[in-house]
């Protein structure tokens, strides 16, 4: 799939043409600057097509970091986070339906009731339970806390992968160590971002912008936030793992996500119900907070999800998980130097700790599939999977038993006549 339009790439085509034409024209100052117009602009569509998935990545981390500003400024206005996920995706949910009916209605399996309760456990453990966790320990916590702890679900998913018997470590190969290394390195900047928050370290000059405060007494509880963020990242992990073998039977994505959305919304909308009794808290208005739903639904729950799936399909899944530091990076630049969010010692330091070992896992991952592929190059090299192999071996055996059953057969027939 190339992010050009194909009509682009025809007006490139053309203006070279036209500057050959041209060329052979009495004005020869012309077609020579039309030429090096048309090769600097091949030459900048070409760049650009080179590192489209490079850019791609980076808007999607940044439209999950103004995310995290616009969520904290409307939760600090009273916007429920509860009510929040709610109209989030059920406005996903609305979105997705049309598109995915009729792009995948050949593609959708017929919907059984296990089936159903697979999606309801996706729905639970993808988007009800975990965002909700999320979201609350942003209200608990900070932009720049909650976006180094996501960095977590990596090694998560591998230790949670390793004890299903899902995921195999060589530990006398380095990229076996690196995996190991890296997910112990990321469980000790978590213990250290949960349990030491240290000192706070003030902006040394007025923010440019600012965001309206909810009060001391929501970012006081910094325990219970860390609670909550590391249990929506387990959560998380074990979706990963559950949503790679639901894909399976379930093969259409778009109409996948689409009942995910649905059915979170409405588990989400339950939570809600059960926690918030009052009617105020449903209506959002035109403000700050209708504007922050609308813009986490159409961009972090739309753009955001397209664009991965195009990286993933042009790079790979390490690809795409090795800009999710970029976010972290970008929160903590922005919430010191333009939102004058104070920063806290303990953050960094795990934050930093945490992203170590995310790239050493991610290293020992890429390098595992290194290895896979030139296994299976090497083993199509030679003919044929090792199962087929040992099928030759045991045929060629038959056939020297059976040779030599035939000679001894003959020698005794040989004996007889004599």
């Amino acid at each position: 799939m190339s992010p050009f339009h194909p009509v682009c790439e025809k007006r490139v085509t053309d203006g070279s043409a036209l500057g050959v034409l041209l060329r052979s024209s009495s004005n020869r100052a012309t077609p020579i600057n039309l030429g090096m117009a048309g090769g600097a602009a091949t030459g900048l569509r070409g760049l650009w097509r080179r590192y489209a998935p490079h850019n791609m990545m980076i808007m999607v981390q940044l439209c999950y970091t103004l995310m995290y500003f616009v969520t904290e400024a409307a939760f600090n206005r009273g916007l429920n986070p509860y009510v929040y996920v709610t109209y989030r995706h059920l406005l996903v949910a609305v979105l997705l339906w049309p598109f995915a009916y009729y792009h995948e209605k050949k593609l959708r399996p017929k919907m059984t009731w296990m089936l159903f309760l697979e999606i309801f456990v996706l729905s639970l453990l993808g988007v009800s339970l975990t965002l909700n966790m999320y979201f609350a320990s942003l209200k608990y916590t900070s932009p720049t806390f909650v976006t180094s702890m996501v960095n977590t679900v990596a090694s998560i998913t591998f230790v949670i992968a390793i004890a299903l018997r899902m995921e195999i470590v060589d530990l006398r190969s380095a990229r076996g160590l690196a995996k190991v290394a890296g997910t112990a390195v990321s469980f000790a900047g978590v213990t250290t971002m949960t349990l030491y928050k240290g000192a706070a370290i003030a902006s040394p000059w007025r923010a440019p912008v600012h965001i309206p405060s909810g009060g001391d007494a929501a970012h006081n509880a910094w325990l219970k936030g860390s609670l909550l963020a590391v249990a929506s990242c387990v959560c998380w992990s074990v979706w990963y793992i559950m949503q790679a073998t639901s894909v399976k039977r379930y093969p259409a994505e778009l109409s996948l996500t689409a009942w995910m959305a649905t059915v979170g919304g409405v588990q989400s909308l339950a939570f809600a119900v059960l926690l918030q009794h009052e009617r105020q808290d449903w209506l959002i208005g035109f403000g700050l907070k209708f504007w922050c739903i609308i813009y986490s639904g159409l961009a972090c729950s739309g753009f955001t999800v397209f664009a991965q799936l195009w990286c993933t399909e042009k790079k790979g899944p390490v690809f795409v998980t090795m800009f999710n530091p970029v976010s972290t990076i970008m929160v903590a630049i922005l919430a010191y130097f333009i939102f004058g969010e104070n920063l806290y010692v303990g953050s960094i330091i795990g934050g930093v700790v945490v992203i170590l070992g995310l790239y050493m896992l991610l290293w020992g991952k890429d390098k595992d599939q290194e290895y896979n592929a030139a296994g299976a190059a090497t083993g199509e090299e030679q003919g044929g999977s090792p199962d087929l192999d040992c099928e030759k071996q045991q045929r060629q055996g038959k056939k020297m038993v059976g040779v030599s059953l035939a000679r001894d057969g003959s020698e005794e027939q040989t004996k007889a006549m004599r």
